[in-house]
């Protein structure tokens, strides 16, 4: 048996940690392993009748090839945001199916965020056996409690913002920390609550200026060291801005043609507080570096269990872990529904923080 594995969409700490295992585990039943470069966009690039285009777009997953791999972040196979749905050039969807059977993939093993697990639907749909594994640093993808990347994008966003507070205590301001969240508010909340930040504003409740901006000087002027900490989702909106291009934000911050909430509102807290405003965007670097033990440990288990379901005869599948335990759903459940933060359990809208309302009988990540 032959099996084809692909990442897409942005990389996270993890993946390749996971094309270790599917790689070992399929190793141990004789099959073999092909990577697709690039996520979708390399698929659609191949030509199976040039194989100078099949070696520049695959790459043969091999025990020692994987050898070490996965105590490294990103994805050795790089990836693509591409959806062969909305190529330039129309609906690809036709390409992909002869690529795989022009190079005899048997199956395909697909690592992405909501746009990769898509597309996977989608061939899954068509008959292609497929087992998708969630991975997005947001963990946004309905059907699973978790998705690799969300651990490491925490542990990042809370080191980053504790090394922020020498600064910002040594100049007295207001530091405003705009992490990566564009649906879901849950990484700024998680990540807010461990660095135990003064207010945190999240991408599903709208910022009210008149109320935050007297808390947090409130919580500037009774911190002994005269400075307070605002994390807010890059999704948020500020309540009376203009509804801009609901595309904008999904762009590359090169991209993009406006200033980012987080920059926004710096510049607010600056007009009507008076006083400078630390402003920083962590961006890129919530899911740089190397995997933490917890996407480590997701990535192997979930690589495996990929395996085994194809093993098993089962197809369009998604992996996932739900109440604790690892398990798996029709490939399709993510197109269901959304998945974003539970307001009215974990957050207090008017005080702009987490709420624990209980913590027995709750998972480990409280959600």
């Amino acid at each position: 048996m032959r099996i084809g594995i692909l990442t897409g969409g942005g990389d996270v700490p993890g993946l390749n940690a996971c094309i270790r295992s599917v790689t070992l585990s399929a190793d141990d039943l004789g099959w073999q392993v092909t990577g697709f470069r690039r996520g979708w966009e390399g698929v659609m690039a191949i030509d199976p009748a040039d194989p100078a285009s099949i070696a520049a777009h695959t790459m043969p997953l091999s025990r020692e090839g994987v050898r070490g791999i996965d105590r490294t972040g990103g994805t050795i196979l790089h990836t693509s945001r591409a959806d062969p749905r909305t190529a330039p050039e129309g609906d690809r969807t036709g390409h992909v199916l002869h690529v795989l059977d022009r190079l005899g993939i048997d199956a395909m093993v697909t690592m992405g965020g909501d746009g990769t697990l898509r597309f996977s639907a989608h061939l899954a749909a068509q008959g292609v056996p497929i087992v998708s594994i969630p991975k997005t640093m947001d963990n946004d993808v309905f059907g699973t409690d978790y998705c690799i990347g969300f651990s490491t994008a925490v542990s990042r966003s809370v080191e980053a913002i504790n090394s922020l507070r020498t600064t910002i205590e040594s100049h007295e301001r207001i530091g405003v920390v705009e992490l990566f969240g564009r649906r879901s508010g849950e990484t700024a909340l998680l990540s807010g609550f461990l660095a135990q930040v003064d207010r945190t504003v999240i991408a599903e409740v709208p910022a009210e200026l008149d109320r935050l901006l007297p808390l947090l000087a409130k919580d500037k002027a009774t911190n002994p060291a005269n400075y307070a900490i605002c994390v807010i989702s890059e999704g948020a909106r500020i309540s009376g801005e203009e509804q801009g291009d609901s595309s904008e934000i999904a762009r590359p911050a090169s991209e993009r043609g406006d200033a980012g909430v987080g920059q926004r509102l710096g510049r607010a807290i600056r007009e009507r507080l008076g006083g400078g405003a630390v402003i920083q965007e962590l961006a890129y670097l919530m899911r740089a570096g190397e995997p933490d033990a917890m996407d480590r440990m997701v990535g192997f288990a979930f690589g495996g269990l990929a395996v085994q379901l194809l093993q098993r005869g089962e197809k369009a599948r998604m992996v996932t872990l739900s109440d604790g335990n690892y398990s798996h759903v029709p490939a399709d459940t993510l197109l269901k529904g959304s998945k974003s933060v539970d307001v009215g359990a974990l957050y207090d809208a008017e005080g702009y923080r987490a709420r624990l309302m209980r913590v027995e009988g709750m998972p480990m990540f409280l959600y």
